[in-house]
């Protein structure tokens, strides 16, 4: 087996054992930080290997993303309270719902493209923000308080740890497909030209609107299993535009249009955010050394840095997956 398929499966067997070390939490002490470092990366991957669907081969850049994460966690919140079940057996619903509701947001908003598009994304998420704070029915802007789960503190963490691992095997599974698909292929041809796109016989409507619930509806299953890790629901934690930012931000710096980008630029950006976070703490200087990653990274890496070093022929062959 050569390196590119032997180092992602090792990767992931060492993922899905690391967990396991809490058992020995007397030999190698606590490690839910760690745990939780893991599970909030593979929670970022879910959502931008999902954005990277309609923003890095549809070239439709939303910056309102994060409404179908709140979605799924108010339909996963609001129904396990009702139902008295945990938000994990809703995570399906949670998906749909979001699914269904970025259909018709796509309906609308994707007639238009362009700083046209990423302000109908910006309005989205206001939209949503004051439907939410008004609507008692869901608490309003209070939210949902959600039960804690039985296990033990050790322990607590690792519904979320494997479920968010899942959600992201599957987001970049789904990133992959539509990569090398005929889908995502119109799809790529759409964001050249729609013109010429319609005029090759694309069904272009069809093809963008697709695109757009596909990106929607892991999200929206993200959304499900955040909420019962916060064990909260509350639009000013949800809705706001640092969240859809970051997606933004680590799919650019990773390299959008390519599959293991978003997976790249997550880990980076989450780890250098850790980094200057623990040594200089919450303060303006966060976002200054954040800033000064970001316009490095695109001076050296232009097409961010998986992109760039494709276009190089200097990417290592278990990141290059088309």
């Amino acid at each position: 087996m050569n390196s590119k398929k032997a180092i992602p499966i090792f990767t992931l067997i060492i993922l899905l054992l690391f967990p396991g070390i809490q058992f020995y939490a007397g030999t190698f002490g606590d490690q839910n930080y760690v745990l939780h470092l893991i599970l909030y990366a593979f929670f970022y991957m879910t959502m931008t290997s999902s954005w990277n669907i309609i923003g890095g081969y549809g070239g439709f850049i939303s910056v309102g993303h994060n409404a179908f994460l709140c979605i799924g966690a108010y339909i996963a919140g609001y129904y396990s309270i009702v139902l008295g079940l945990s938000p994990f057996y809703l995570i399906l619903l949670s998906g749909i719902g979001a699914g269904i509701f970025g259909f018709f947001v796509g309906l609308v908003t994707l007639r238009v493209r362009g700083p046209s598009f990423i302000i109908s994304s910006i309005a989205l998420i206001m939209i949503l923000r004051i439907i939410f704070d008004r609507w008692e029915l869901v608490g309003g802007a209070s939210g949902i308080t959600l039960p804690y789960n039985s296990l033990s503190v050790e322990f607590s963490k690792f519904p979320h740890y494997y479920g968010f691992l899942f959600l992201a095997i599957c987001a970049i599974y789904l990133n992959w497909y539509v990569r090398h698909s005929k889908f995502g292929l119109a799809l790529r041809a759409i964001s050249h030209d729609e013109t010429r796109s319609a005029v090759a016989g694309i069904n272009v409507k069809y093809i963008k609107v697709t695109a757009f619930v596909l990106s929607t509806f892991l999200i929206g299953c993200a959304g499900a299993v955040w909420a019962d890790y916060l064990t909260y629901v509350r639009p000013n934690i949800f809705l706001i535009i640092l969240i859809a930012a970051n997606i933004v931000l680590m799919v650019i710096l990773g390299g959008m249009g390519t599959v293991t980008g978003p997976i790249v630029g997550t880990i980076v950006f989450i780890a250098f955010n850790e980094l200057i976070l623990s040594y200089l703490g919450a303060t303006e200087l966060n976002l200054l050394f954040t800033g000064l990653l970001l316009v490095i990274t695109l001076l050296y890496f232009p097409d961010g840095i998986v992109g760039s070093l494709k276009n190089k022929g200097k990417l290592p062959r278990f990141l290059d997956w088309g």
